[in-house]
């Protein structure tokens, strides 16, 4: 994993490199996006508010206004590129780069542009509470569950602001149907479910994403991601979860895919071919949102607060009290 990624960091080019200003102990946040511009002012302002010190994002040949907006943020370090998502193993290899070049010792995050980080008690600690906590239990990395969020309604009709909070629209998700396996070889759990397997792969749910992720890792130099964030190496990274019947802390990355222009974007990916097993995801969107551009159901819960999702039993608070 590693020397793939010194491979492929020379696909990498520098817009503007900030890390001088990267301190001891600082919270890091690593993301690789295409196209976000729309997003980039809300999610910069959520992750500031939480407590990261520090933003190194990679720009996958974004035509948009992406690269210079972010190009201007002080917090900000970039990094732009050209070569194929794919190849690059989902973007997986230039993070794993940059993670081993300045996440060592650092507690990092790695997140997309439309995933917000939901972790207990967010609603009055910043993450630094949670990272202190980690550090004190000895834990190094911390689980979250992706929960599809989605508008009510046909997702095409609802307008979004640049700089709004996307929950505001895509507000709705699914409480339960969702499936858990253990994987064998890497430990970590594999989780499917929600409305993509419910609209999307009805007949073969098994085809879904997966919606297991260990956003939250104190980075060491050792470390890789493997597939996304889905699974680590070392493998005992992966046991985010209790093995003996109690709960440990988890959390929730609130996915706020399915606004007005995913439709078109999904379109764009099925041409672009760049994702996984033959872009299999982004056929099942476009072949089912053209007739049908609806995720709310009658089950459909209205999202209000982490609290909610640790009643539904979606996140824990473990014993962090």
């Amino acid at each position: 994993m590693k020397l793939r990624a010194y491979r492929k960091h020379f696909s990498l080019k520098s817009v503007v490199d900030r890390t001088e200003r990267i301190k001891p102990g600082d919270i890091l946040l690593f993301s690789t996006f295409r196209n976000e511009y729309t997003r980039l002012p809300y999610f910069m302002k959520y992750y500031r508010d939480l407590g990261v010190s520090h933003f190194l994002m990679v720009d996958n040949d974004s035509n948009d206004s992406g690269r210079e907006y972010l190009a201007e943020q002080k917090d900000v370090s970039l990094w732009s590129t050209t070569a194929s998502y794919k190849m690059a193993r989902f973007g997986v290899d230039w993070l794993n780069w940059l993670q081993q070049k300045y996440g060592h010792g650092h507690w990092t995050l790695v997140v997309d542009p439309d995933e917000l980080f939901v972790y207990p008690f967010c609603d009055t600690r910043p993450i630094r509470a949670l990272t202190d906590w980690l550090d004190v239990s000895q834990i190094p990395s911390f689980g979250a569950m992706l929960l599809d969020m989605y508008p009510k309604g046909r997702i095409d009709t609802v307008q979004y602001t640049p700089g709004q909070n996307p929950i505001e629209i895509a507000s709705w998700f699914d409480p339960g149907n969702y499936t858990i396996e253990q994987n064998k070889f890497y430990g970590n759990l594999w989780i499917q479910g929600g409305p993509r397997a419910r609209v999307f792969f009805p007949d073969a749910p098994k085809k879904a994403p997966a919606l297991n992720k260990i956003p939250l890792v104190k980075w060491d130099r050792r470390y890789a991601y493997v597939n996304s964030t889905h699974m680590l190496l070392p493998r005992g990274l992966n046991r985010t979860y209790d093995e003996w019947g109690g709960e440990k802390a988890s959390g929730v990355l609130l996915h706020a895919k399915f606004l007005r222009e995913f439709g078109e974007k999904a379109a764009e990916e099925l041409t672009r071919k760049q994702h996984y097993s033959a872009s299999v995801e982004y056929k099942a969107y476009v072949e089912n949102l053209k007739d049908n551009p609806e995720l709310w159901c009658k089950w459909s819960e209205k999202y209000i607060n982490w609290r909610q999702l640790e009643i539904l039993g979606l996140m824990s608070k473990g014993n962090w009290a």
